[in-house]
């Protein structure tokens, strides 16, 4: 930002040889006062938008014209993301944005809507660069599990609004039977790209992508062996992913399918809870020979007390 000075000669009549002086002030003049103190801009009004200069100690010789040249750089949104978080001791949704000017708008809503009131707290600062860093967070609605959660923010130059959602979902998964994992697009994405992960503590993997555009998913080694994804279901909205004969030792983790459009994300995290195989019960055998036998009994002594009235006739 450069500040230049002016001095109006209209108003000094050039009578005074030392204003005459100061109508040859320089750029690096002003910068020295500046530097001096004799003139104050607030750097955190700069970053938003707001670039009043306050002169200290004005005399009749700073009477002229100030002109102020702002040089800026865009900084549009970008890079937004979501997570659902435990660490502080209650779930919440995170949203955030890193380097963006100016500071942009943030709102919540769910999906289906809600008439409870999300509460969000809002946070923001700017870097040496002027750029905002921003964070919101959103605690988790009591008794409602399958909500997805929609982050939204824009920017106030306009432009299209970028969107994150999220949705947390449980996995049941038998021993020994394949394993299918769903995953259903929201109805306000229009065509979206679909990409699957894999991860455990620290372990992380990349299973398949699908390509709206050409309608192709490829995926990765050694995941190909064993997921399979019906593509001609993806376009209207299941993304569901099959595991094929899984590994309890392999597979074991968390799942995260992830729908996109160039300003939307919405994502679907999901562990998986594994349950012992079905083994076939023979209580059932047991249970048959015991009312067999029941019924003998019962016929015996039915037998044996008809005879017995037989006897004494």
């Amino acid at each position: 930002m450069i500040y230049k000075f002016e001095q109006d000669e209209e108003e000094n009549d050039g009578d005074d040889e030392e204003e005459d002086n100061d109508d040859s002030s320089s750029e690096e003049h002003l910068e020295q006062q500046q530097v001096a103190g004799q003139m104050f801009i607030s750097p955190a009004l700069v970053s938003r938008g707001n670039a009043s200069l306050v002169l200290k100690k004005i005399g009749l010789k700073d009477r002229g014209t100030y002109r102020c040249q702002v040089t800026t750089s865009k900084a549009p949104l970008h890079g937004l993301s979501l997570e659902l978080s435990r660490m502080s001791g209650y779930e919440e949704m995170i949203c955030t944005i890193n380097n963006v000017y100016p500071h942009p708008r943030v709102s919540w809503d769910t999906e289906p809507s809600t008439f409870e009131d999300l509460r969000p707290v809002t946070r923001m600062h700017n870097n040496k660069q002027g750029l905002f860093m921003v964070n919101s967070r959103v605690k988790l609605l009591k008794g409602r599990p399958n909500l997805i959660y929609i982050c939204k923010v824009t920017s106030s130059y306009g432009g299209p609004a970028w969107t994150a959602s999220l949705k947390e979902r449980e996995i049941k998964w038998t021993q020994g039977k394949d394993l299918t994992i769903p995953c259903t697009s929201p109805s306000y994405l229009d065509s979206p790209s679909l990409e699957w992960s894999y991860s455990n503590g620290p372990q992380h993997s990349h299973i398949l992508t699908y390509d709206s555009r050409s309608g192709h998913s490829t995926s990765t080694p050694p995941w190909n062996k064993y997921v399979e994804l019906d593509g001609f279901r993806v376009p209207f909205g299941d993304g569901s992913l099959r595991l094929m004969d899984p590994k309890n030792s392999k597979h074991t983790g968390s799942y995260t399918c992830m729908f996109s459009t160039q300003y939307n994300t919405y994502t679907e995290p999901g562990e998986t809870e594994t349950r012992a195989s079905d083994k076939p019960s023979y209580w059932w055998v047991a249970g048959l020979v015991i009312a067999l036998l029941a019924l003998a009994l019962v016929g015996l002594l039915v037998y044996m007390k008809m005879k017995g009235k037989h006897g004494l006739l």
